[in-house]
């Protein structure tokens, strides 16, 4: 899992070096679309989480997650003419990830797929492929390919029109190269972890895909009970679990969301919860690079997670690598 994290500044170059390539082979799939739905599984659903917020803003059409067993098991007969359906998924291999987009390929959608392997199941059924290129990954918890896939959901909405600009695409492999040259403070927050049996993520906005992803890398890597809040959807009673004392670490970045989740950080500190703020906002334990864009910045995010679910792991003498009871690729 350290090896793989490492790896993410030079494949998120990469990656990023193909983008007129892989702009122009889905530009002509995002022109005069309906709307678009997701479809993903696990890590890959988190990276979708914030592909649903940018693509929503870049195509100004509506943007859904799907519910892959209205296909699979019910088998419902679903008009899909006009609509764009992106599947992601690391292997390619999730069968109801590929079954979803072929049924769909054949109810009249365009189809994209974000995959680490260009030769799976789910690649040979989609209309184009944006490969991910990110490696083999070994470890059982998902990392290079995750910041990968949010990625891969930016240079969509660049393809839409919502292009950050070559600056901004030029520095991130360094910003994350940054992030994982600075883990102290990631390690400090290992100890405020160590004895908690439950915790909350939370962030809004295109963070919220990073708050999903930190608490299943705990989850997985220390079987730390962690959940995920939309920081809106906290506040309509689950707000409630601040008076237990609950620990929360919250996600934020400069943008229309960072007011309110701070409030809220303030809010639930005055009801009782332990709060841990991350970004590069006031009052925040550590953070990423501020010049970031938004759209950008759940990479960021998403690294520092990977270190606070690495770092504990480590610390409780468990092997990250190999989560018990836990596979690579996952049927359903």
């Amino acid at each position: 899992m350290a090896a793989e994290m490492a790896e993410q500044p030079e494949r998120l170059a990469a990656l990023i070096a193909r983008r007129d390539d892989v702009i122009r082979r889905v530009g002509p799939l995002l022109d005069g679309i309906t709307g678009t739905v997701i479809v993903a599984r696990g890590s890959s659903d988190h990276a979708a989480t914030t592909g649903r917020y940018l693509l929503e803003m870049a195509t100004r059409r509506p943007v859904a997650s799907a519910s892959p067993s209205v296909q699979t098991l019910y088998r419902a007969d679903v008009d899909f003419s006009g609509y764009l359906v992106v599947g992601a998924s690391q292997s390619g291999r999730t069968p109801e990830i590929a079954t979803y987009l072929e049924r769909a390929a054949a109810a009249g959608a365009r189809t994209i797929a974000l995959t680490n392997d260009t030769s799976s199941p789910l690649a040979a059924v989609a209309h184009a492929v944006v490969d991910l290129g990110a490696g083999e990954e070994r470890a059982v918890p998902a990392t290079k390919t995750v910041t990968a896939e949010l990625v891969g959901f930016a240079l969509l909405a660049a393809a839409a029109g919502a292009d950050p600009g070559e600056a901004a695409w030029d520095a991130l492999p360094g910003q994350a190269a940054g992030v994982l040259a600075d883990a102290e403070p990631m390690n400090g927050l290992v100890g405020w972890l160590d004895d908690a049996r439950r915790l909350a993520t939370l962030a809004r906005g295109p963070l919220s895909g990073a708050a999903e992803e930190t608490a299943l890398k705990l989850q997985e890597t220390v079987s730390l009970l962690a959940t995920a809040f939309s920081a809106a959807d906290l506040r309509h009673g689950p707000i409630a679990l601040a008076s237990s004392g609950i620990r929360v670490l919250a996600f934020a970045h400069p943008g229309p969301a960072v007011v309110d989740v701070v409030d809220l950080c303030g809010e639930l500190r005055t009801r009782g919860a332990d709060v841990r703020l991350l970004g590069p906002v006031p009052g925040a334990v550590c953070g990423w690079d501020l010049a970031a864009p938004e759209m950008l910045a759940p990479v960021l995010a998403v690294v520092r997670g990977q270190q606070l679910a690495y770092g504990l792991a480590m610390h409780r003498g468990l092997d990250p690598d190999r989560p018990f009871d836990l596979f690579k690729v996952t049927a359903t």
